[in-house]
């Protein structure tokens, strides 16, 4: 039987002269990508549940230029289809010598599937609104980013469109014993897959700019590992085993394998097993469940790292795990064990112009809240008293499991950019400026989603510390909040809230935050996607939100740079 391509392609990195490819197929094939002008690269697929997919090197390229590509399943030409109203897919590599080149990236996060949002009637897709745009022009490089920074929320395991619960009561057996509404295995995670990345001017967008992800809660549930006591309960489920290995699998094939570089891919352990075997099924459920395992005190050290680096131009993105690799032994909970926050400090020194995080979760919350997630994580500190169960209701009531929930990983994080930002002979070695001395980093800015509310805000660290911190905070992409919940949103910025829950906070003991932070721009609560341009030493952030007839519209344009 001939195969066909179901997903794709989708542009994941491009390094050098070589990008990675990316599809899902209907069954076995050869998959090659040609690309107009010189760059060629094929790979078979692999077989995982039934599924097929290929992860494609694209070698050759030509530097700084579009190039148009092609793609072949066996000897047949699958894409550009033929009757495609949209523009051609290209490849786009940077100059060989890019040091003075722009950098742009858009990112934000918690986007629901097209068909999933007309039942609900959420306002349009800002992805595929700028989708729209950039085919206006898709060579205009002030249109056209140079990455897509999708963070967390790229499919909803718990929230499921009604074609995916059709899905659901016509191909489970009788008996099934799990969520009626959500998906539990590796099959049911594909249809979600396939209802968000299908959308006709996502997948365009997807095969024509690079992008790189990071999951948040809803690829697995909603409150995904926010406490010890949390997992326990959740591993009393008879489905959870099968959900957490499925999820995970899911994720890796789906999304973090496009999030390797070329020679990370050549170099993966657990890719190469998989191209080894006819099918690697089993090898994948039990890589998802094993894991799956943040909290035991002897595997806090070193699992398996699903945060990731890589530098555009002058620009370094660290892409940030907020979920599972989450300690959360109530004496030391901690967003990253040791050796990945050992690894995270290491990426954030080098040779580079601007420090950009990827973190699902905002480091800098609206005041207010954040001095609450403050206050239960002290209350829940002592685990079996009656005040810590109180407060564990509380957690996971209003999803107190942010940056300021992990007290230890917010002091952390603050002091490192505190640190990168003071530069000097004080600071650690970080890129050297002119006469040969360490300087500090042009900016710092930490990319967020989850909150359904987009914002921007400047860390004050203190005189010393010659670098602007921001955070930039764009939620949702298509999705939205209650009507009722965003003046509480709204107060929740305002100085008088933030007196008053700074002193709940106190009376739990908890100390003064180690800075102050100063909302520059928002809250803005419609569907969004933003902007981060660097330029030389300048930065900037743009936020767009989307009209009701699908156009982008400046929200918020903030200069990051004095």
């Amino acid at each position: 039987m001939t195969a066909s391509l179901l997903i794709g392609p989708v542009l994941r990195r491009v390094v050098g002269d070589k990008a990675t490819i990316w599809v899902e197929t209907s069954g076995p094939a050869r998959v090659r990508v040609e690309a107009t002008g010189g760059g060629a690269g094929s790979a078979p697929t692999f077989s995982v549940y039934g599924h097929h997919y290929a992860i494609v090197v694209v070698e050759g390229l030509r530097r700084g230029v579009a190039s148009e590509y092609r793609v072949w399943l066996d000897e047949r030409e699958v894409w550009p289809q033929p009757d495609s109203p949209y523009p051609p897919t290209v490849i786009v590599t940077r100059p060989a010598e890019d040091a003075d080149h722009p950098v742009s990236m858009i990112f934000g996060s918690c986007r629901e599937a097209t068909p999933h949002a007309t039942a609900r009637k959420l306002p349009p897709d800002a992805l595929d609104a700028y989708a729209r745009r950039l085919m206006t022009d898709p060579g205009d490089p002030d249109l056209r980013p140079d990455l897509v920074v999708l963070l967390g929320d790229q499919v909803y395991a718990d929230k499921t469109s009604a074609k995916v619960r059709r899905f659901l009561r016509r191909h489970r057996p009788s008996g099934h014993k799990g969520p009626a509404d959500e998906v539990v295995s590796f099959d049911e995670y594909t249809k979600l897959y396939l209802e968000s990345w299908r959308d006709p001017e996502v997948r365009w967008l997807l095969a024509t700019v690079p992008s790189v992800m990071i999951f948040d809660d809803h690829e697995i549930i909603d409150d995904w590992n926010t406490s010890a006591s949390w997992r326990s309960d959740m591993s009393a489920q008879p489905w959870w085993a099968e959900r957490i290995a499925s999820g995970l699998a899911s994720y890796w094939v789906y999304q973090h394998l496009g999030n390797m570089s070329p020679d990370e891919l050549a170099a993966d352990p657990l890719l190469a097993k998989i191209l080894a075997v006819p099918d690697a099924t089993e090898l994948l459920h039990d890589f998802g469940l094993s894991v799956d395992s943040p909290t035991s005190a002897e595997n806090i050290d070193r699992p398996y790292q699903w945060s990731f680096a890589l530098d555009v131009g002058r620009t370094r993105l660290v892409m940030l795990d907020n979920r599972c690799n989450r300690v959360l032994i109530p004496a030391r909970r901690e967003m990253l064990p040791a050796a990945e926050w050992a690894w995270f400090v290491d990426q954030a020194h080098g040779d580079y112009d601007h420090l950009v995080i990827g973190s699902s979760l905002p480091w800098l919350m609206p005041p207010a809240i954040h001095h609450v997630e403050a206050w239960n994580e002290k209350l829940t500190a002592r685990p079996g008293t009656r005040r810590a169960a109180f407060a564990e209701v509380i957690r996971r009531a209003i999803d107190l499991e942010h940056w300021a929930a992990f007290g230890r990983s917010f002091h952390a994080l603050t002091e490192l950019c505190r640190r990168l930002g003071e530069g000097g002979e004080g600071a650690p070695p970080q890129r050297v400026g002119a006469g040969g001395a360490y300087a500090p980093p042009a900016t710092i800015s930490v990319l967020s989603g989850d909150v359904h509310h987009s914002y921007v805000a400047r860390a004050l660290l203190g005189p010393a510390v010659r670098t602007p911190v921001h955070q930039l905070t764009c939620s949702p992409i298509h999705n939205q909040v209650p009507a009722p919940m965003r003046p509480l949103m709204r107060l929740s910025w305002s100085r008088l809230a933030a007196t008053g829950m700074r002193a709940l906070a106190r009376s739990a003991g908890v100390k003064r935050p180690p800075l102050t932070w100063k909302r520059l721009a928002g809250p803005y609560f419609g569907n969004a996607v933003s902007t981060l341009r660097h330029t030389g030493a300048r930065a900037e952030v743009e936020v767009e939100g989307t009209t009701k007839d699908g156009t982008l519209f400046t929200v918020a344009a903030v200069r990051l740079t004095d």
